[in-house]
C-alpha cells in the first residue's frame, strides 16, 4: 500500500499521540489548518463543518466526539471531515477552560448549588489540575458503568450511586452550561473560516487556470512568418 506507515503504531502510542501530538499541539494545529483548507468542497459547507467540530468541543461526551461531530455535521449540512478536524478545538491546552465556563454556565442555568468540591476545582485550581480532575471524573464513571454491566454475568449488585452524583454534578451542568458558549464560539469559527476558505479556493482556481492556459499556449505549435 503506498500510505501504509512503516512503523505500526501499537494501541499505546495511539492513545498517547491523540492527548499530545508528535510535535505538540502547535504543529498538530499547523496540519489541521491546512487539511481543512484543502478539502474538496463548498466553503460554506467546510466551514459548517467547523462550527460542528467547534460545538461538539464544548460537550462532556469524551471519546465519543468524532462520532457527535459527525452527526452534528450531517444535521447542520456541513462537511464531516471538516467537523472531524475541528474537533482538535478541545485539546489538553483548551479543555481546562472550556470544563470551567460549561459548569458555571450549567450550575447558574440549572440554577444549582455548586458542590464545594466543585467549587474549589473552578476556582483554586490551575488548567492541569482541572483538567486532571475531570478527566479522572469521566474515566471513573466509565469504570463504574462498565463493573455495573458485569454485574449482569457476575451476580453481584450494581451500585448506581457514583454515577449519579457524578451525573448531577459533573455530566448534566457541562452538557447544559456548553450548549450557549458552543454555539457562540461556533459561530465565530464558522464567520471567520467561511471568507478565509473562499478566499483561498478562489486563488487556487486562479492559479490553476493559469496554469492550464500556460499549458495551452506551450502546446501550440509555432507558425513561422512568411518569407523564412
Amino acid at each position: 500500500m503506498v500510505f501504509k506507515r512503516r512503523d505500526k503504531r501499537s494501541w499505546l502510542r495511539i492513545v498517547g499521540e491523540s492527548l499530545w501530538p508528535r510535535g505538540g499541539w502547535g504543529r498538530a494545529a499547523i496540519y489541521v489548518k491546512h487539511r481543512i483548507r484543502r478539502l474538496p468542497d463548498k466553503p460554506h459547507r467546510i466551514a459548517r463543518g467547523i462550527f460542528a467540530g467547534v460545538f461538539v468541543s464544548f460537550t462532556p461526551f469524551y471519546g465519543f466526539h468524532f462520532l457527535t461531530a459527525y452527526i452534528v455535521a450531517k444535521t447542520v449540512g456541513g462537511n464531516i471531515l471538516a467537523a472531524i478536524l475541528a474537533t482538535f478545538f478541545g485539546n489538553p491546552i483548551t479543555f481546562p477552560f472550556i470544563a470551567a465556563i460549561a459548569l458555571k454556565m450549567g450550575y447558574w442555568i440549572l440554577d444549582l448549588e455548586i458542590a464545594p468540591h466543585v467549587a474549589a476545582r473552578l476556582h483554586e485550581v490551575g488548567p492541569e489540575e482541572m483538567s486532571a480532575s475531570l478527566m479522572e471524573k469521566f474515566s471513573g464513571a466509565f469504570a463504574d458503568l462498565w463493573a455495573n454491566f458485569l454485574t449482569i454475568f457476575n451476580g453481584e449488585m450494581a451500585n448506581w450511586h457514583r454515577l449519579g452524583v457524578f451525573f448531577e454534578e459533573v455530566f448534566l451542568p457541562f452538557l447544559v452550561g456548553g450548549i450557549i458558549p458552543g454555539i457562540i464560539v461556533g459561530l465565530i469559527a464558522y464567520h471567520i473560516t467561511l471568507p478565509l476558505i473562499s478566499a483561498y479556493q478562489n486563488r487556487r482556481q486562479m492559479q490553476l487556470q493559469r496554469k492550464i492556459k500556460e499549458i495551452k499556449a506551450a502546446s501550440r505549435p509555432k507558425i513561422s512568418e512568411p518569407g523564412r
